[in-house]
């Protein structure tokens, strides 16, 4: 089956922390390592998110241009998504000439079909430059709840799409300001004219019973008062309209809402383009029995089950207004919507601008990229808010990755490698020898449909158990007592019976854990790559613009998703610890005295 898992483009406005990549970077991780392990043919696309007003406020700030700011913040972002290890066919960004063509294709048939209309609309303004404001850079009191916080395209308390008319004393974001508003023609996309075609879409999905409530209830809830959208601004940084439209008005720009979200058929054609073969992006977007799954924070939601369907739609001619496809032909809509709920960090919001943050490239080099993984897996914001704090973060790392897993591998390659020096040949197996063997077996169905539905932390909290009963074995079995001559048989079997549950663990939690998936490979005699990882290259603008990094990798040759038989005579030696355990005291009293320096 053909699998497009479409990551969320973060915002190339800085380094990212672990509030960011909690909801979508892990989770798409693990269901597009397990997808691939299952036998599937994945296709994984993200990239940085590059225009807006905010990029060139904060450029301004720092004196550079607004390209200078993408491209630096756009590096900083491959390198620590790779050095996360999610494994990404590409990883690319909003200011390829490959993305600006294939949005201006976009709009080019959503208007033709009828879907783009010209209204007047009350825009902000900074009343000392005079520049359009983005909505989100406004902020004031939301109308319908109260929230003092909420924001101008959006209230992040009760959900409700907003304009910034609508805000109670509007302030500006950037100074406190408050912004004058101005009237200017935008394009609007016509909502409306698509609401009954995205009702029997988002119904469509419902009866599925796949989606998760909260994502189902709030998509169809919000198309009670669907409005025309704009979709263009007055701006110097973005895309233009196409052709003779881009003449007329030569200061109007596609808007991010319009632009980022085609940002996942635009690194699917740009991958097909760089892999040899350039319309092979079609067999993920234009064959109907293809899946996909989106990514992304709970913020999002509105753009991925509305907007983006919706531009699909009008795209396809499948609204009120009729049409027919462009030569793209007529492009899938999403199969998932797969929203996490928000991450909090000792109980407050992350917040980047308050200095309230833990970056992700501190934490990857403070304690490398498993802790932080699995913690996410294990404890983050799958279906409801989740609070990251740095004694739970300790805790999970030496009681369950230490003292669990990381002591179920180093126990068995050192009884190996000190009794027989590698995989021995087993005799006859008993009674619990097949016991746990089916328990690691039957694990693998179990796993593997908790990971399809996106309920991974059950599905690591299975693993984990199976990590635990597998622990029981060797306390059930004693292999350490079995000394004699006569009982070199029995170690055997019950050594054997330990590596390839073990290795089968291994295989288990590889799409939760792949850097020290590599490293248990390794342990258990295993050579080469056992998981394939990401890499960050240089690559060439495909039509003549700047060159930038991307992620891409080789996954062609991942492991199966099933128990796989370990080999005799497979040479074991002494094993080094896979894991490293933490100092409580001394990490929390770091870490919390950084978190109040930087306040």
């Amino acid at each position: 089956m053909k699998v497009l898992s479409a990551v969320a483009w973060p915002y190339a406005n800085g380094p990212r922390h672990l509030g960011h990549v909690a909801g979508m970077n892990v989770p798409s991780d693990v269901f597009s390592r397990y997808m691939r392990m299952a036998g599937h043919d994945v296709l994984m696309v993200s990239g940085s998110d590059e225009h807006g007003t905010p990029i060139l406020v904060q450029a301004d700030k720092e004196g550079i241009s607004a390209r200078e700011f993408a491209d630096r913040n756009h590096r900083i972002i491959a390198q620590e998504f790779a050095d996360l290890g999610c494994s990404y066919d590409l990883y690319t960004r909003t200011t390829s000439r490959n993305h600006y063509q294939v949005v201006q294709d976009l709009f080019e048939q959503c208007l033709a079909n009828g879907y783009f209309v010209e209204q007047m609309q009350q825009v902000a303004l900074d009343p000392r430059t005079g520049r359009t404001l983005p909505d989100r850079y406004i902020e004031g009191t939301c109308p319908i709840c109260g929230y003092e916080d909420a924001r101008g395209d959006q209230c992040d308390n009760c959900g409700n799409q907003l304009e910034p008319t609508d805000l109670k004393n509007p302030r500006s974001k950037i100074d406190g300001a408050t912004p004058q508003f101005g009237e200017t023609e935008h394009f609007f996309l016509d909502l409306p004219a698509l609401a009954d075609a995205l009702r029997e879409y988002l119904q469509g999905r419902e009866a599925t019973g796949t989606w998760r409530p909260n994502v189902i209830n709030f998509s169809l809830n919000i198309l009670d008062d669907i409005r025309p959208r704009a979709m263009t601004r007055d701006i110097d940084w973005g895309i233009p309209l196409p052709g003779e439209l881009g003449e007329k008005y030569p200061t109007k720009r596609l808007y991010v809402w319009f632009d980022a979200v085609i940002g996942y058929l635009s690194a699917s054609i740009e991958w097909a383009r760089r892999s040899g073969d350039p319309e092979r992006w079609r067999e993920w977007w234009n064959d109907p029995q293809a899946q996909s799954s989106y990514f992304m924070g709970k913020d999002n939601i509105t753009f991925h089950s509305q907007i983006w369907p919706a531009e699909l739609l009008a795209y396809s001619g499948k609204g009120a207004k009729g049409g027919e496809p462009g030569a793209l032909g007529e492009l899938n809509l999403p199969s998932e919507v797969v929203a996490s709920e928000f991450l909090t960090m000792e109980s407050k919001q992350f917040s980047s601008s308050r200095g309230h943050v833990i970056g992700l490239r501190h934490v990857l080099e403070t304690f490398g990229p498993d802790p932080l993984r699995y913690y996410i897996c294990a404890a983050g914001p799958e279906t409801q808010d989740s609070d990251f704090t740095w004694p739970d973060f300790v805790q999970r790392n030496n009681s369950e990755l230490v003292a669990g897993w990381g002591n179920l591998v180093n126990r068995t390659a050192s009884m190996v490698a000190k009794n027989f020096g590698g995989i021995p040949q087993p005799g006859p197996l008993q009674e619990v020898d097949s016991a746990v063997l089916a328990r690691v077996s039957a694990a693998f169905d179990e796993v593997g449909a908790l990971i399809v539905r996106n309920r991974q932390k059950a599905a690591l909290a299975e693993v984990m158990r199976v990590v635990g009963d597998v622990n029981k074995y060797v306390s059930d079995t004693e292999p350490f007592r079995l000394k004699g001559e006569d009982e070199r048989e029995r170690l055997a079997t019950v050594l054997h019976t330990l590596v390839q549950a073990t290795s089968d663990c291994n295989r288990l939690l590889a799409p939760f854990l792949p850097h020290a998936a590599n490293r248990v490979h390794a342990v258990l005699g295993g050579t080469g790559e056992f998981v394939p990882m990401p890499r960050v290259e240089e690559a060439d603008d495909l039509d003549g613009g700047p060159g930038y990094p991307v992620i891409t990798g080789d996954y062609s040759d991942f492991p199966a998703w099933a128990s796989t038989p370990v080999a005799v005579g497979t040479p074991i030696a002494k094993p080094t610890p896979v894991f490293v355990k933490l100092d409580a005291e001394e990490v929390v009293t770091t870490e919390r005295a950084a978190m109040s320096a930087d306040e």
